[in-house]
């Protein structure tokens, strides 16, 4: 590795830090805003854990940010309901492993300004702040990367033309003077070409094309293709050639026995290049969606994910690329994508700024999992709370006390002590067993 390979490295973990603590800054600020909002005491407004590097108090809040940028809170008064009638809410943060707290202003002063003593709504909107402001976050982003970069895209122009066709099943590596050119080869297609009609029907995408390849074997197509921007006529004759079946992810079909599936068609022999192209504003949502669906696919595996990545870190098994990763993988990877000279400055951007996208998708669906202290258990026992209240009212019964949440702080704790032991073994499996781009 250069000297400027391991400083590009550098800077890439770097720019990921930075990111993600903007991310966990505005997170925080998503439950800040509506707290000061509806009065809540908010005491303070951290970046970061552990010690404080410094700190500003304004009014009542103290705002600060500490020497680790991988966490952060808010404190609010009374955000646990109290024990007793009578008695003060209890202070907690909003932190991952929070803390619940006895406030240093007098009762009298938390009159009415207390989060257990606010409406179920409000309770849910501050709550719900933090994610939804991960989630804005990853939409801007995602914004950025598809209209402002663009996303990879299969084009229509040929990268390559193969020499000859040999079959999917052959182990051969090269070509033999037994095995029939390729009939790309035999048709005068030069890479750089871009396919623009096909028996007279213009073609727009590369799957267009391949599907009128596969459905014609031993039959010609009159083909044109724009070469160095002058349009030529060719002819081209797919060969029936046997071919893998794939399913819409590219991933080869295995039958019953797990041998693969295979199918003949039509083959000419060519690759097309990959380029990338601005999307509409119109694909940032469904791309967004795609995201959170994919994540909540792996939470729904967290079992399986952690037998793998166990696997991996203590049996030598292949890292899953697609398989859970720590904070120490992505910084890895963020140095990586960083420090590739050989890729343009413009993709290695449009990389990190996924990558921090993708971060905050996984921030906004983490969150709402309904268990304490995420904000998911907070809402969870608000909507509680007021489903209880509302059944009181109908049946005209006084209104109950408010839910005493820190009962089932002791599961938490055990969920919170799972949590640790998980970061830790993701943090053994990106050092010894590394998922890399490279």
């Amino acid at each position: 590795m250069t000297v400027e390979s391991v400083l590009l490295y550098i800077v890439g973990i770097l720019a990921l830090l930075v990111g993600l603590a903007i991310s966990i800054g505005l997170h925080e600020l998503g439950h800040l805003i509506p707290a000061k909002k509806f009065g809540v005491r908010v005491s303070q407004y951290m970046i970061g854990f552990g010690p404080t590097i410094f700190s500003r108090r304004r009014g009542e809040t103290e705002y600060g940010v500490k020497a680790i940028p991988l966490g952060g809170y808010i404190s609010m008064a009374g955000m646990y309901a109290p024990v007793a009638e009578g008695e003060p809410g209890r202070t907690s943060t909003t932190a991952m492993f929070e803390t619940v707290v006895q406030d240093d202003t007098e009762q009298d002063d938390l009159e009415g300004r207390t989060f257990f003593q606010l409406p179920v709504w409000k309770r849910v909107v501050i709550m719900l702040g933090g994610p939804v402001a991960n989630l804005i976050i990853a939409i801007v982003l995602f914004a950025i990367v598809l209209m402002g970069f663009g996303s990879p895209v299969t084009s229509t122009t040929i990268e390559s033309v193969n020499e000859c066709v040999i079959p999917a099943t052959s182990t051969a590596t090269e070509c033999s003077a037994d095995d029939p050119v390729a009939p790309a080869l035999a048709a005068g297609i030069e890479p750089g070409d871009r396919i623009v009609e096909m028996n007279g029907e213009a073609i727009a995408t590369w799957e267009q094309a391949t599907e009128i390849i596969r459905e014609s074997p031993g039959e010609m197509i009159e083909l044109v293709v724009d070469r160095d921007g002058a349009n030529v006529s060719l002819e081209l004759t797919p060969l029936l050639t046997e071919r893998y079946v794939t399913d819409d992810l590219g991933t080869v079909v295995v039958d019953a026995a797990g041998d693969p599936v295979t199918t003949n068609v039509g083959f000419a022999g060519v690759s097309a290049a990959v380029e990338t192209v601005p999307q509409p504003i119109t694909a940032v949502l469904p791309a967004v969606g795609d995201r959170i669906v994919s994540i909540i696919t792996v939470l729904s595996q967290l079992p399986q994910r952690v037998i793998d990545v166990a696997q991996a870190a203590f049996g030598g098994a292949e890292r899953d690329p697609n398989g859970l990763i720590g904070v120490v993988g992505i910084g890895r990877i963020a140095g990586e994508i960083s420090s590739l000279t050989e890729v343009p400055i413009e993709t290695r951007v449009y990389s990190l700024i996924s990558v921090v996208a993708g971060l905050n998708i996984a921030l906004f669906v983490f969150n709402l999992i309904p268990l304490l202290p995420l904000d998911g258990g907070h809402i969870l026992v608000a909507l509680f709370e007021g489903v209880r209240n509302a059944f009181a009212k109908l049946f005209r019964r006084p209104a109950p006390r408010p839910v005493d949440a820190t009962k089932i702080i002791p599961v938490t704790l055990a969920v919170s002590a799972l949590l640790v032991v998980l970061t830790l073994l993701l943090v053994w499996a990106d050092i010894v067993n590394p998922i890399s781009i490279l």
